[in-house]
């Protein structure tokens, strides 16, 4: 058993510390933030991850798992020290914002009296462990005290954390001293999973690389699913086709709203800050995030496409978060379209299972007025009297609604599947003017009038996208 101490309980820091007080060891989380810490140690999560709740109530129960905002008791006789706090943009040119790494290097400093690992979990530029080395060097109270620094980047999926944790596809550790890097991989023995060990430039730079290609590969198949439409080829079997290749594979091939959350959107900017940093010019990367942010606006295309104006309509959108078992509004597609969609005369009526309260905290952020947003409490509620409906997360319960009750409750039958989730004859078999994502064109859209359900409509509509759109 070991004593660990993991700094900040975001999704990074209260995933790693409970499964790893989950594998025997002895676990102190720490964080700044007062009330989060009295939430926990009441058995309030901060976050939505399924089967987290459970996991932290066992293991505060057995005595393994704590929560404190001091660094002095958090830091007692641990032997790893962990640092997991957030890393957002710190620019409009992507740069990683460091001030909570380097914060949290100084409180260690402050605190240690004994030697210790120290292991940057967050997601850090290239050269952060050399960083925080230096930090702690010049800050420790007793001079006397030796410490390492080991990079340990994080793979971990919101809403399926857990199983990432416990089984991941490789643990990555980098470090200038073996012997530490080495002492970590034993943390991680029980898991039974591939461990690589490399220098500390390396294991940072394999974070970044890992996202910017899954990213990659998200951006290529929406630019291939706008093709699609044009050709009348249909994006999911371009992907399933593609993806029996074993050097393609299939995940991340689904077209959709793009990527977003907490990961992937500033991962993607920090690696293009760095590569301007340092004289290059990566233009895939640049192309990847503009194809990311155009992929939303196809769906207000869409719309208009159809209806027209859009003034006075009522958009209805299923889904908020920026992807399911989540409430993690961050970068979320949902915010986009309620923005554009609004700004062009509508309202919006909208139904997230998990998501609301961040949903209204997101909108306020980013100054999205409310006044024209609705909450409902259920998917049948947004499409109650509503004009056009959005799929935008593609949460599970959406896949069992009673579409035939959905499309009678419309004032029209207008249904945007941002995420494919839909077959589009059964759609259109029921009523529906369907548009999903690169699934293929067909006659020119009719644009129906206000509660007008009954017109003989085209089995599948085409789009109609303008250049530069």
């Amino acid at each position: 058993m070991a004593v660990i101490s993991v700094i900040g309980t975001g999704y990074v820091g209260l995933v790693t510390g409970t499964c790893l007080s989950d594998m025997g060891n002895q676990v102190t989380c720490i964080d700044i933030v007062e009330e989060k810490i009295e939430k926990l140690n009441n058995g309030i999560l901060p976050i939505y991850e399924p089967g987290l709740e459970e996991m932290v109530e066992r293991n505060v129960a057995a005595g393994r798992l704590h929560f404190t905002t001091s660094y002095a008791e958090g830091l007692k006789n641990a032997e790893f020290i962990f640092i997991a706090v957030n890393t957002p943009p710190s620019s409009v040119a992507g740069g990683a914002d460091m001030r909570f790494v380097e914060s949290a290097a100084r409180m260690i400093a402050e605190e240690l009296d004994h030697y210790a690992i120290i292991i940057n979990k967050s997601t850090v530029p290239v050269g952060s462990g050399d960083i925080v080395s230096r930090i702690v060097r010049n800050n420790l109270k007793r001079p006397d005290v030796t410490f390492s620094v080991v990079s340990n980047p994080e793979f971990l999926r919101e809403g399926d954390a857990i199983k990432d944790f416990q089984n991941p596809d490789r643990v990555v550790l980098g470090s200038s001293e073996r012997d530490a890097a080495e002492k970590v991989a034993r943390l991680y023995l029980p898991l039974r999973a591939t461990i690589m060990i490399t220098d500390i430039y390396t294991a940072e730079m394999i974070k970044y690389a890992s996202n910017a290609f899954l990213a990659t590969k998200i951006s290529f198949i929406n630019e291939i699913a706008q093709i699609c439409e044009r050709l009348g080829a249909d994006v999911k079997e371009v992907a399933n086709g593609m993806g029996y290749d074993r050097r393609i594979g299939r995940d991340f091939l689904d077209a959709g709203l793009g990527y977003g959350g907490s990961c992937f959107p500033k991962d993607v900017r920090a690696l293009a800050h760095m590569a301007d940093e340092a004289g290059l010019h990566p233009q895939m990367l640049h192309a990847v995030m503009e194809i990311n942010h155009d992929q939303r606006r196809l769906v207000v295309n869409k719309l208009t496409d159809i209806l027209g104006s859009l003034r006075g309509c009522v958009i209805g959108i299923l889904g908020l978060a920026f992807k399911p078992n989540t409430d993690d509004m961050r970068e979320a597609p949902s915010l986009d379209i309620i923005r554009w969609v609004t700004a062009q005369g509508a309202t919006v009526r909208a139904y997230d299972p998990v998501a609301r309260e961040t949903a209204v905290e997101a909108m306020k952020l980013h100054s999205i007025s409310l006044d024209n947003v609705t909450f409902c409490e259920t998917a049948y509620d947004v499409a109650e009297g509503s004009d056009a409906l959005v799929l935008v997360t593609h949460w599970n319960e959406f896949k069992s609604l009673n579409m035939q009750r959905i499309r009678e409750s419309m004032r029209r039958p207008i249904l945007i599947d941002g995420r494919n989730m839909y077959e589009p004859s059964e759609m259109t078999n029921c009523g529906f003017i369907y548009r999903g994502m690169g699934r293929g064109s067909g006659p020119a859209p009719t644009i129906l009038p206000p509660g007008d359900t009954t017109s003989t409509l085209p089995s599948e509509p085409a789009l109609s996208l303008t250049e530069g759109d």
